[in-house]
């Protein structure tokens, strides 16, 4: 298993009137952890789109359990747990800043070409370099 960790403060214009972070913005968040966890392995989106790949997100999903709220430095804990191929499956945890798990999410991407629009593998640098953190 590959896991990264990275901080973002939940921001005033990102609370809703009950003072809570609003949903939507988890997505934002974990597009962070997944951006930040990619450029740890050394391949950033970035790159990835000048070798001619895009990844959208073909699956999202999220359990909610207690709310962050403004200035809270959240955790966004990205866990890799199997080798990436056509698809690319992220699993996240958001922290509160006392450490307690405050959701839990997933994505899934697709490597695509962006010459053709199809789908294609995973560029096996990434694979490779992934290989070396999950065995």
């Amino acid at each position: 298993m590959f896991i990264s960790e990275t901080e973002v403060r939940v921001r005033y214009a990102e609370t809703d009137q009950m003072g809570y972070c609003y949903y939507g913005n988890y997505a934002q968040f974990f597009e962070v952890g997944r951006v930040e966890a990619l450029r740890s392995l050394g391949h950033s989106y970035k790159s990835l789109e000048e070798q001619g790949l895009l990844l959208p997100v073909s699956e999202y999903s999220i359990k909610y359990i207690k709310p962050a709220f403004y200035d809270d430095l959240l955790t966004i804990r990205t866990l890799i747990t199997e080798l990436p191929h056509v698809r690319f499956k992220f699993d996240y945890e958001t922290l509160s800043p006392e450490g307690e798990i405050i959701n839990r999410g997933s994505t899934t991407l697709v490597f695509v070409s962006k010459e053709t629009g199809r789908p294609v593998k995973c560029p096996s640098s990434l694979s490779d370099a992934l290989a070396k953190e999950i065995n």
